[in-house]
């Protein structure tokens, strides 16, 4: 009977340490590449198995789309105070306090805290910053042409846009506050003036890495986010309806129920987004409509949200009142909270573009370009736009998350698309979402949370309101031109319709609503 080496022969004993010092290293040495490789791939398989599980908990998918604010802007400041890591340690990309711009004139512009003293805060930056793809050029690398080959952008350009775009606005009527320098630019937004925000944002999950799905503003990243491309366009003025099959139609196809909400009026998107336009009206309504649905457990699979447009609206488009804003993320919020498909239900909450507003994180340059559409002045739909302000939530994501992709390809607007078409099995409308990365593996919670993370915080509000224009702004004016568009008989023997004029934003929302409801009514929907 074996006893232990001491009962060992001297020749036994010296082959049982062999063995034994042979065992001990083959523990300790690194396991060769191809176990390592097999274990990595389980593990990334067990992963996705478990994101996709986790997604399949989520019935209900809610996008609320605002205007025109980078992820600086608004969000950069969140965990400032712990040095850009949030609570359960994860890094966060925000502020540090020491990044500038040149001024133009030898001296440079430090990004500052807005302050609850100042003048107007919830107006910031004073004025509608420069917008579209040559102004995003302008900002990323000084000049309206982007560099032929590209080069990494240094970000540099916003204080002398800012005060470009300021010497051509100050020359009509109240587009401009009184006193606002090129410098407000680098002023951002802190938790303290933003609390619903920048609380669901700790409350539940922060992408610090999501961009704008083009570099360049409103319509055609709006198109991105219905269609995974703008079909070449870059400019709101290049089209007023996007022809691309869209989301809302691929979903239908596959039996899942969609809507879209304006806030006010019509949504937008409806006339925009060409093959929903005459869809039946039960995929459409006003805010009201969305909360009713809530309420009933009627909402349907996905739901697009849009913001009240124009200087009175809340869409937090510079230059209107931000706090407004917040009333609406915190309505939105608490019609989805604590109602019956709320343990069921993901709500992202993003904006459209970075508007001309500040960020310090050059975009990626490895979009994948949608399809073979000719871009507008050359561009290739390889570069992303600016971050934007991204927020997830849900029960199932535990608070002080921060988000990111582990994929070569970061969040952008398709990402919405891709989570769409992998929670409900639809696929890709274009390459672009085809990469895009899901927002699955953020619900990492197999109970949905019961806490609130906003409760007891007041919504803030402005003290006052400085002049702003009067007349409709461009949202307004395109939400009444696509009503215009609808193909209603205003005559027995034939169609003319002259587009009146409008005295103010709320004479162009009328004039929409009311040409829907007759294009409703003649089509017996």
């Amino acid at each position: 009977m074996w006893g232990g080496q001491s009962c060992l022969q001297p020749p036994f004993r010296r082959l049982f340490e062999l063995c034994v010092n042979l065992r001990v290293q083959l523990a300790q040495a690194p396991a060769p590449k191809f176990v390592i490789d097999s274990v990595m791939a389980q593990k990334k398989t067990h992963s996705k198995i478990a994101a996709a599980a986790q997604l399949s908990q989520i019935d209900h998918i809610v996008v609320v789309m605002l205007e025109n604010r980078s992820f600086d802007h608004m969000l950069g400041y969140l965990y400032a105070d712990s040095g850009n890591t949030s609570p359960s340690g994860q890094p966060f990309e925000g502020l540090t306090g020491n990044e500038s711009n040149p001024d133009g004139t030898g001296g440079s512009v430090k990004v500052f805290q807005i302050q609850a003293t100042a003048a107007h805060p919830y107006f910031y930056p004073g004025a509608d910053c420069g917008e579209g793809y040559s102004n995003t050029n302008a900002q990323l690398f000084g000049t309206n042409q982007a560099p032929v080959p590209i080069v990494p952008a240094t970000n540099q350009g916003f204080v002398t846009n800012f005060a470009y775009t300021l010497t051509w606005e100050s020359k009509e009527k109240n587009q401009v506050l009184a006193g606002t320098t090129a410098s407000q630019i680098m002023g951002m937004y802190t938790p303290a003036l933003l609390p619903i925000l920048s609380n669901l944002a700790k409350g539940y999950a922060v992408c610090d890495h999501w961009y704008a799905s083009a570099p360049t503003e409103t319509f055609p990243n709006r198109a991105f986010t219905h269609m995974a491309t703008s079909q070449g366009h870059l400019s709101d003025s290049a089209a007023s309806v996007y022809t691309a099959p869209s989301i809302f139609t691929a979903l239908g196809n596959k039996g899942v129920s969609w809507s879209v909400y304006g806030y006010n009026a019509a949504p937008l998107t409806r006339a925009a987004v060409a093959d929903i336009t005459s869809g039946a009206e039960s995929h459409f309504g006003e805010f009201a409509d969305f909360q009713k649905a809530v309420t009933a457990g009627s909402l349907a699979s996905y739901v697009f949200l849009e913001p009240q447009w124009g200087s009175s609206g809340n869409s937090q488009h510079p230059n209107y009142n931000v706090a407004l804003g917040e009333q609406f993320l915190h309505d939105v919020y608490y019609t989805l909270f604590g109602s019956k498909i709320w343990p069921a239900t993901l709500l992202i909450i993003t904006y459209d573009e970075h508007g001309g507003c500040y960020d310090h994180v050059p975009p990626p340059e490895n979009a994948v370009p949608p399809d073979n559409s000719p871009g507008e002045s050359g561009f290739d739909f390889k570069r992303f736009g600016l971050r934007v302000p991204t927020v997830l939530v849900s029960p199932l994501i535990p608070a002080g998350t921060v988000y990111r992709t582990s994929s070569a390809t970061p969040f952008d607007h398709t990402s919405i698309l891709a989570t769409l078409e992998k929670r409900f099995g639809a696929a890709p409308l274009t390459a672009r979402d085809a990469a895009a990365p899901d927002v699955g593996s953020v619900l990492t919670l197999a109970t949905p949370r019961t806490d609130d993370p906003l409760s007891g915080l007041k919504v803030p509000a402005s003290k006052s309101t400085p002049p702003l224009p009067a007349g409709p702004d461009h949202l307004e004016m395109a939400l009444a031109e696509g009503a215009e568009r609808l193909p209603i008989d205003d005559g027995a023997a034939g169609h003319q319709h002259v587009l009146p004029q409008f005295k103010s934003g709320k004479d162009a929302v009328d004039y929409a609503r009311r040409r829907y409801q007759k294009y409703a009514k003649m089509a017996g929907k």
